[in-house]
């Protein structure tokens, strides 16, 4: 039975929870850096204490350039215009989205002006092992400033990585200077996230859907940044036109969709651009960014509700059309 004491102290429970996470949030908003002082403002990544860029380079479209010079140029117009957090994994495009990323950040000193990071689609030790020197070998470096577990999609992923030692040979990477800091991904469930959160390791990062649409359905802006901004990890977004299904909804622009995703207490959104333009006009946003209030927040998302609030923007919750082959194939499921 439930007393009128106890109702109120899990309402004062959750309000104090609400408000603790609230001021976390303010606090990691407040980290971020003038443009002027570095081409695009930066934001600290959680417990590293490193500083990158507010929007990233994301690793999955690489491909999507087919002409390689042009991919080089669009990777180092990126850098020289400040964009220094750069996204990749191990599987994107059967390993040609690592490979032109290492030639591009290979001339002229690019990576050293780089946070970059790719994925370990390995859940055991060998294959983990075998993902991360093919990483190494063809993004052209000798050590990875970040390495994540990829698609943490499935309810036993979490477990998956610790039984078959897939951690284990995170961590001897790290040991090793192959690795400086271990993350993970995942776009399906935030109740598998907060089961990855919770395993004994303290990650230094983790990404996931960060969107208008997510507040209304499956949220992890609700249900998992919280959680891991008070354990000072680094949150990355990604899925903020979800695909591209997100964009025109509701009359909604890129730009508005970009700039929700900024006004979240993410470290980075990281985005899928395919061409020079795109990268020029995602540039501005980031430049010219300032934070949402309150009231332009509510009045974005109640613009949202109706068409968010079961799923048809966000397929990757809830299908598994946007998972990767090789993690399906890993759990026994078709592939085409």
């Amino acid at each position: 039975m439930t007393t009128g004491g106890s109702t109120r102290r899990d309402f004062l429970r959750t309000a104090a929870s609400a408000a603790c996470a609230t001021a976390i949030g303010s606090q990691a908003l407040a980290q971020t850096s003038s443009a002027s002082a570095t081409g695009i403002p930066t934001r600290v990544l959680g417990r590293t204490g490193q500083r990158v860029s507010i929007i990233g380079v994301g690793g999955a479209h690489a491909r999507a350039i087919k002409d390689d010079a042009e991919v080089v140029r669009y990777m180092h117009m990126a850098v020289d215009e400040g964009v220094t957090f750069f996204d990749n994994a191990w599987d994107y495009s059967d390993g040609a989205a690592e490979e032109v990323m290492g030639k591009a950040l290979a001339q002229d000193s690019y990576r050293a002006r780089v946070f970059l990071m790719t994925k370990n689609c390995g859940r055991d030790y060998a294959d983990s092992v075998k993902c991360l020197e093919d990483s190494l070998r063809r993004l052209r470096t000798d050590y990875l400033d970040l390495w994540q577990f990829h698609e943490i999609n499935y309810d036993n992923d979490p477990d998956w990585v610790f039984e078959k030692g897939a951690i284990k040979a995170a961590m001897e990477a790290r040991q090793a200077g192959k690795v400086r800091y271990i993350g993970f991904t995942g776009h399906k469930d935030p109740r598998i996230h907060l089961a990855m959160g919770a395993k004994p390791y303290e990650w230094d990062t983790s990404q996931m859907p960060i969107n208008v649409m997510d507040a209304h359905y499956r949220s992890f802006q609700k249900q998992v940044v919280p959680e891991f901004l008070k354990r000072n990890m680094g949150i990355i977004g990604i899925k903020g036109l979800g695909g591209g299904r997100i964009l025109g909804a509701e009359g909604l622009t890129a730009e508005e969709c970009l700039r929700y995703c900024l006004s979240q207490p993410v470290t980075v959104q990281v985005l899928g651009m395919t061409s020079i333009d795109q990268l020029k006009q995602n540039v501005a946003v980031a430049r010219g960014f300032k934070p949402m209030t309150a009231e332009e927040t509510a009045k974005m998302l109640a613009r949202v509700k109706e068409v968010a609030s079961d799923g048809r923007t966000e397929l990757f919750k809830s299908t598994q059309r946007f998972d990767g082959v090789v993690h399906r194939r890993q759990h026994g499921f078709a592939t085409s």
